[in-house]
């Protein structure tokens, strides 16, 4: 992975390299996939979520090939659509629309890639919606918008999945719709609950997330909060736990892992819902603090690997932002002590000492941003103590993820073997997975469930479903 390429690394060193140099947060960090420190044209810092630069009024967007926000150039020919783009500099080079709900509620800056004469089954445009980029395609149903506030709920909702999105690309994990994939594509459903009816479960089944739209409200999400006495709850910890449901059932499940994945995690094949009730009735274990990064971790199996793997997005995406802007914490007094080799599941892997780099780096980051946050009165940036034990994980967790990535690079398939020990570039080309191609999609039209109607995105799937079977209750996690 090549977050992890710094050389000469030592586990416990202080603020000397091994040579006697100085070492800086960022060579520890070595984010695990890209810069989120983004520039416009004009050499003005730009931000993941807009759409045009403040200073000079240069049109912006996401395009997933370049994995962040670029400046663009509007196509000005005659004949041409006026919504057409070209990446700034790149004169005659692949053309992109914007999203067409850029101009809806959920104000998407993503791009769409316009097709070509000649384009194959390659093409990715395979794997979208008409009009919709790679984000919105993924969405399959949206709220009422009939209901004035639903419209905030889902601008939040979709700004929340966009910032995940762009993380699993960058980090080489496929993201396929259900528009390439009906059978096991990702799709999300964001629901409300309605009065009389069953409460909207968060969770994930066969590749479809629902989520609760209501905790898009800020009020509504801290209540459950400080309910569950939870120490974090936040839109994007709920779509970074779900899609890790997802993604034990594509990178672990059919896969040699398997038998690691129950020695570190435990066995999966335990009962699902006597383990959720045992520990809803029961509470989780007495040394849940020593061996799992949250106490619902405790629950299940699928549930300490989502929870872990929620951590581990937390963790790299937020050492990519630090890098990104130079944040430095080397004189930061530590209130806890570094781990050390013998803490990982394999300390004798060709990239443990890189990965025990980023996470010490990581140690180091968080004292950095909970001083911050305790200066301004505010909680704890980071509300955590990371137990020893759940550092094996981890690293079991960046080398699945390093492995796919390293597959999404040589097109290898899931049963040959490949090493893990690789310093891979950001893959622009191949960081959206290349499906086959789609079904045809109907207009967007209404659907009806649980006694409400909610508007649904362009699908071929017209039907709502009853959110039974879900992992968890959105009132239940975190």
């Amino acid at each position: 992975m090549n977050s992890l390429t710094y050389e000469g690394a030592s586990p416990n060193r202080s603020q000397e390299g091994s040579g006697g140099e100085t070492q800086s947060l960022a060579a520890d960090l070595r984010a695990p996939s890209i810069s989120r420190a983004y520039q416009c044209q004009c050499g003005r810092p730009i931000f993941l979520g807009n759409s045009q630069c403040l200073a000079c009024g240069t049109p912006l967007g996401f395009v997933t090939e370049r994995l962040g926000v670029v400046p663009l150039s509007p196509v000005d020919e005659s004949g041409v659509d006026v919504d057409t783009f070209t990446v700034f500099g790149d004169t005659g080079g692949k053309t992109w629309h914007r999203c067409t709900n850029f101009s809806t509620a959920a104000g998407c800056n993503w791009m769409v890639p316009v097709s070509r004469d000649g384009d194959d089954a390659s093409d990715p445009t395979h794997n979208l919606a008409p009009g919709l980029c790679l984000s919105c395609s993924a969405t399959r149903t949206i709220p009422d918008l009939s209901v004035e506030a639903n419209g905030t709920l889902w601008r939040k909702l979709e700004q929340a999945k966009r910032r995940l999105l762009s993380q699993l690309l960058a980090l080489g994990l496929p993201v396929i719709t259900r528009h390439a994939d009906p059978a096991h594509g990702l799709a999300f459903d964001f629901l409300g609950n309605v009065p009389g009816g069953p409460h909207v479960l968060t969770g994930h089944e066969n590749g479809v997330i629902t989520l609760n739209a209501e905790e898009a409200e800020d009020a509504v999400r801290e209540r459950i909060r400080a309910e569950m006495r939870e120490p974090y709850r936040t839109l994007v910890g709920h779509f970074r736990h779900e899609i890790g449901h997802y993604y034990w059932d594509l990178l672990v499940f059919p896969t040699p892992w398997l038998e690691d994945f129950r020695a570190l995690f435990g066995d999966e094949r335990a009962d699902y819902a006597t383990s959720l009730r045992t520990h809803y009735e029961n509470g989780p274990p007495a040394d849940w603090a020593v061996r799992f990064v949250t106490s619902y971790a405790s629950s299940h199996p699928w549930e300490d690997w989502a929870e872990t793997w929620a951590h581990y997005l937390h963790m790299a995406d937020t050492a990519d932002t630090a890098m990104s802007f130079g944040v430095d914490a080397q004189n930061v007094e530590l209130a806890s002590d570094l781990f050390e080799p013998a803490d990982l599941w394999q300390p004798d892997h060709p990239g443990a000492m890189k990965f025990l780099d980023f996470l010490n780096g990581w140690v180091r980051l968080t004292n950095v941003l909970n001083e911050l946050s305790r200066s301004m009165g505010q909680p704890d940036y980071y509300p955590f103590v990371l137990p020893r034990a759940a550092v094996g994980k981890l690293q079991f967790i960046h080398q699945v993820i390093t492995e796919q990535r390293q597959r999404s690079h040589t097109g290898a398939s899931q049963s040959e073997e490949t090493t893990t020990d690789v310093a891979l570039e950001p893959a622009a080309e191949q960081a959206a997975s290349v499906p086959p191609p789609p079904v045809a999609a109907p207009a967007m039209a209404p659907s009806s469930s649980q006694g409400q109607t909610q508007m649904q995105q362009p699908f071929f799937q017209t039907g709502l479903q009853q959110n039974q079977g879900m992992f968890h209750d959105s009132s239940q996690h975190r």
